[in-house]
């Protein structure tokens, strides 16, 4: 368990190295002071993940850095029950002159293994780590792919009780992500604590148990991991608008569940409805039926060059499906003061569960999910409930793909090529 309790953290920041020895010699102040950390406090328990949220600069870095011990708070305190690793940064902790198996020792020792303990687990970080004879070269050598494989396996490797993970291990192929993932849920199933730092909100949605949100050092707001990804796409949208009305957040209860809405207020909504085929309005719909989301909303203002869109999540809030007209290269008229309803046809080759539905309208279209304006975002505002469709085979994963699956034989193959030659 971690639990960390008002920890603040400040910098100096000189313009130059000669600043520093202006400021001992003449006494005087030749820095800005920067503070990276204000009174941050929140808990980990065994078992679970936390996941941390916020833009480049707001501190979660120096966060990582606490907890691993590399950088002391100025206040504050944090108790952990065991050892804390991790991965942070690329190459923290490593001598590049090195070779790899000379980091193993140093960068193990680093992080409290003792040289006994690196001795029995050598075999097993390098046969994880699966860098074979590069092993004996120096890291100075690697790509950074190889890097992060080197550094992930000493720290999984340590018997750590809390693991910290930083973006350093999106730098990995593919393969070797996966392998990290499946070491990392063995890691949480057994007890361990995790912090996870990621710009995925898609993984933290689907890795953490709760989420924080840091943005200039502060502690924005913490709690379910969809609610924190909501607020914290809510304020990029807030700090990305460039119109007059000025955006603001709106903290909708829906399903005893907060969620961050956004609104210039010059769009009011009014009612979000299902249709079947038949234009029935319905509380369910089956797997592969056609369908028709019809948003109706009243708009106060004339909007020049808008774009409707529509996002379709699971229950745990991961984006399944997710387009706008803007995306759809579809040019819409312009709307003025007055009622709209906005049809969203199409097919849901849909598992049976419960989806939820989100609906946006935004103008002057930039680029992908960029607009001038953001002028309304409504996070879940309907249920699309989908039951088992009989007609359809079974399958795995989240959609239908329709699959033609054709087995041909090496002798049919082999007859053929024959009588065409």
């Amino acid at each position: 368990m971690i639990k960390v309790e008002g920890i603040s953290k400040q910098f100096k920041l000189y313009r130059s190295p000669a600043d520093r020895l202006r400021e001992i010699a003449f006494r005087k102040k030749y820095h800005k002071d920067f503070v990276a950390l204000d009174n941050i406090s929140f808990e980990v328990k065994n078992g679970e993940t936390l996941g941390i949220i916020g833009q480049n600069g707001a501190g979660k870095s120096t966060l990582l850095k606490i907890l691993s011990g590399i950088v002391i708070p100025d206040k504050g305190t944090i108790h952990v029950d065991g050892k804390v690793t991790g991965l942070l940064e690329l190459g923290t902790g490593f001598n590049y002159e090195m070779t790899g198996l000379e980091n193993i020792y140093m960068n193990g020792t680093l992080i409290g293994m003792t040289k006994d303990e690196i001795g029995q687990k050598k075999q097993a970080i390098i046969d994880f780590s699966e860098l074979g004879e590069f092993i004996n070269e120096p890291i100075k050598t690697y790509s950074s792919g190889m890097v992060m494989r080197l550094a992930f396996s000493i720290a999984i490797h340590a018997d750590p009780t809390c693991f910290l993970v930083d973006e350093a291990l999106s730098v990995g192929d593919a393969y070797f992500q996966q392998k990290c993932m499946r070491k990392i849920q063995e890691f949480r199933a057994s007890g361990g604590s995790i912090v996870f730092v990621s710009h995925d909100m898609n993984a933290v949605m689907t890795l953490c148990d709760s989420a924080i949100l840091l943005d200039h050092g502060k502690l924005i707001s913490s709690g379910v991991p969809r609610e924190i990804t909501d607020l914290y796409i809510s304020r990029i949208c807030m700090k990305a608008h460039k119109g007059e009305a000025e955006v603001t957040i709106m903290n909708t209860p829906i399903n005893n569940e907060d969620h961050s809405n956004i609104s210039t207020h010059e769009i009011e909504f009014i009612s979000l409805n299902i249709h079947d085929r038949t234009g029935k309005i319905v509380t369910h719909i089956h797997s592969d039926d056609e369908i028709t989301i019809s948003f109706s909303f009243r708009s106060l203002r004339s909007v020049e060059d808008p774009t409707f869109g529509i996002l379709i999540r699971n229950r745990y809030g991961m984006s399944v499906f997710g387009t706008n007209t803007y995306l759809l290269g579809q040019k819409n008229d312009p709307i003025l003061p007055g009622e709209y309803t906005v049809s969203y046809m199409m097919k849901i080759p849909l598992q049976p569960d419960d989806y939820l539905i989100t609906v946006a309208i935004d103008n002057n279209g930039e680029g992908t999910n960029s607009f001038g304006e953001y002028l309304l975002r409504l996070n879940d505002i309907g249920t699309l409930k989908v039951l088992r469709n009989d007609r359809v085979p079974l399958y795995d994963g989240v959609t239908n793909l329709h699959p033609v699956i054709c087995v041909k034989t090496y002798t049919q193959s082999i007859k053929g090529d024959i009588k065409n030659g």
